[in-house]
């Protein structure tokens, strides 16, 4: 019998492979770090392997291996006391511009660091003493299969082609939402959004309605550190998205779940920059 394996499947078992086997070696070694990275691992290989080749995880599978994901991400920021708010960086302030990354620091203290603080940042491992973390998002696969969907880098838009766009792809193409909208900087017309753009604080408000991911935002809604701070997978993607389009960092202000998880409201900010 002759069995065939795509590109995309190909990708998704070596990532399962890795997930599984760094997460053997996190238990043996008894280290929340590395088991986080591997339970990352394990749920994006199961994304690309079957979202990517038009097949689909059962829901109650997907929702239970993305919010371990959560709460082993929650779990390992309160252990190492981390309490600040997390903000979502543009490519040029990481030294691959391919990477997707979050600052959380260690308290709301202070601007958010330079570049090339963070640039250097991203070549430590977090400890419990660092004044600030890098973290990769829960977002962050789920970004690249919506670029791979959109046929382009979300560098290459601008957040009124993210308003038109994204929804559909969401919707129409992705099937992950079933209801989404977005409206920039409360209301302003398009016009006015390129000089709206460079003042150092303005709103993006996300509304959506999701049945594939419900079960994953209602338990996000219970973990202190992922509500209303680095958000579920798909709030999460909305900052990486606005972030690369704007080329500034984005951070969530507030957000608002509905008890079942069906329906999220969530407003986000662009974060004002350190000017040394």
């Amino acid at each position: 019998m002759r069995i065939s394996i795509n590109f995309p499947k190909a990708v998704g078992l070596t990532l399962l492979l890795l997930g599984a086997a760094g997460l053997l070696a996190a238990i043996a070694y008894s280290s929340s770090v590395p088991a986080l990275v591997s339970l990352g691992l394990i749920f994006w290989g199961i994304i690309i392997s079957y979202i990517q080749s038009d097949e689909y995880v059962k829901k109650t599978f997907l929702n239970s291996t993305s919010t371990t994901l959560l709460t082993t991400l929650d779990e390992t920021l309160k252990t190492l006391d981390y309490t600040g708010k997390a903000v979502y960086l543009p490519p040029r302030y990481l030294n691959d511009p391919q990477s997707i990354k979050a600052y959380i620091p260690k308290q709301d203290v202070g601007p958010l660091p330079s570049p090339e603080t963070t640039q250097k940042l991203e070549m430590q491992l977090a400890h419990k003493n660092a004044q600030g973390m890098l973290i990769t998002p829960p977002g962050a696969e789920l970004a690249r299969l919506l670029e791979a969907e959109l046929g382009t880098n979300l560098l290459r838009m601008n957040l009124p082609d993210l308003q038109q766009r994204l929804p559909r792809t969401l919707i129409e193409n992705l099937e992950i939402t079933t209801d989404c909208e977005i409206r920039l900087f409360a209301g302003k017309t398009t016009e006015q959004l390129k000089e709206t753009a460079q003042s150092s604080q303005n709103a993006i408000f996300v509304k959506f309605a999701t049945t594939t991911f419900k079960d994953t935002c209602k338990i996000a809604r219970q973990l202190s550190m992922i509500h209303s701070n680095i958000g579920c997978p798909l709030s999460s993607v909305f900052a990486i998205a606005f972030a690369k389009a704007t080329g500034k960092p984005v951070s969530i202000t507030s957000q608002n779940v509905s008890e079942d998880g069906e329906k999220t409201e969530t407003e986000y900010t662009i974060v004002k920059e350190s000017t040394s």
